[in-house]
């Protein structure tokens, strides 16, 4: 007796689908406008590909549509609306915020906590209070007038970025990135900037405007080598702008682009004494440099030599790297590994990022683009695969 078939779950290909025949297109038409191949078209539609983001942003264009659209964002599992919401109004209010209770002196010691949640990918416990503490650091902002105080704004706001990001709201997060730019603004501070220019170019990331995005890091880094500044916080703010230039680059499949972020990413991780540093809460180091490494040949489309780079980093330390990073590793390899037809490992990394970021790991886009493909190519049911599509939210089986 056959063992019950676990149905393939809701996901981009469907959404593709839905929206390709709302406009009554057939799939070359639509192959045709996003200039990808029909075959490739075909197969993600069905369930037998993964849709990468660079394919995903080309396919939102065509369609007239935000990308997270396609992603079906914000998921069905998504926290109360109504922390959203106040978490809408703290941003919103960024002149005469709504507080009584400012607390300036804990108020540093609050952030780096929201930090480590944010670091942890812990935004389940981030979120409910994260709109007190923006407007708690808003007023303090605004009272103090201090440089340093504007910093602790930009690095509540970059919480906030995060979790608009994350969680499927990319209109919340464009407001939070022009907030942080606002607030980095007010310190003079390169750090401060750079960390701004993170987020600004992650909107263009998450809208696939992968060129307009490298126009804002290239900008921030150009203002920074004029600054001279050259304490630690700045070679971590610097070094993560490159590895955003480096993700944007080569998902616009610029492959020189590519490698001289590469080459800059990694000069400046050899001044870091081997380990990842977290600062401001940007991750930099030779471990992050090396797992940005991976992911572009996954996006340049060599996914053997991902593959490769994947099991080289097994049994190596890579010391600093918060669970967010780690997470993202195990993401990658089972995009690599499942590029390169090797199922079962591709779940036993998902596996991976679910003990390691569960939360994070529940609701990339990425993760659950594998699993949903996965599901679809087992036609028969696989035990540890039918568990987690349903923890993920994408199976009812």
């Amino acid at each position: 007796m056959h063992a019950a078939t676990t149905s393939p779950p809701t996901a981009v290909g469907e959404h593709i689908a839905v929206q390709r025949k709302a406009r009554g297109w057939g799939q070359r038409q639509l192959a045709d406008r996003a200039k990808v191949s029909l075959s490739l078209l075909g197969k993600i539609e069905r369930g037998d590909r993964a849709c990468t983001p660079a394919v995903a942003a080309a396919l939102a264009t065509a369609l007239g549509i935000p990308l997270s659209v396609l992603y079906g964002q914000p998921y069905a599992e998504a926290p109360d609306p109504t922390l959203i919401d106040a978490l809408r109004s703290a941003v919103r209010r960024h002149r005469h915020p709504q507080v009584t209770d400012v607390r300036p002196d804990t108020l540093p010691g609050d952030i780096a906590v929201a930090s480590e949640m944010r670091a942890g990918t812990n935004y389940r416990d981030l979120l409910p209070g994260l709109p007190g503490l923006i407007s708690r650091a808003v007023a303090n902002a605004h009272d103090s007038g201090d440089p340093e105080a504007w910093q602790l704004l930009v690095d509540a706001y970059s919480c906030a970025f995060t979790i608009a990001h994350r969680l499927g709201y990319p209109d919340l997060a464009d407001v939070v990135a022009a907030r942080q730019e606002w607030a980095a603004s007010q310190t003079w501070s390169p750090v401060a900037q750079m960390a701004a220019a993170w987020s600004e170019a992650g909107t263009y990331q998450s809208a696939g405007d992968y060129l307009e995005g490298l126009a804002v890091t290239d900008r921030a880094l150009t203002t920074w080598a004029a600054s001279g500044q050259d304490s630690v916080d700045a070679v971590v703010a610097a070094g993560s702008l490159h590895l955003r230039a480096v993700t944007l680059a080569s998902r616009a499949r610029d492959d020189a682009t590519t490698k001289h972020h590469l080459r800059h990413a990694q000069r400046l991780a050899e001044r870091l004494a081997g380990a990842d540093q977290y600062r401001h809460n940007l991750t930099f180091g030779p471990g992050n440099t090396v797992l940005h490494e991976l992911a572009t040949h996954i996006e340049l489309e060599r996914p053997k030599r991902a593959v490769a780079m994947a099991e080289d980093l097994r049994s190596v330390e890579l010391p600093g790297l918060a669970p967010t990073r780690v997470g993202h590793l195990h993401i990658d390899a089972a995009r690599a590994r499942l590029a390169v037809g090797d199922r079962d490992a591709a779940l036993q990394a998902l596996l991976r990022a679910r003990e390691v970021a569960p939360q994070m790991a529940r609701i990339h886009p990425m993760a659950r683009e594998v699993l949903r493909v996965l599901v679809s190519l087992h036609r028969r049911s696989k035990p540890e695969l039918s568990i987690l599509a349903k923890w993920a939210g994408l199976s009812e089986a």
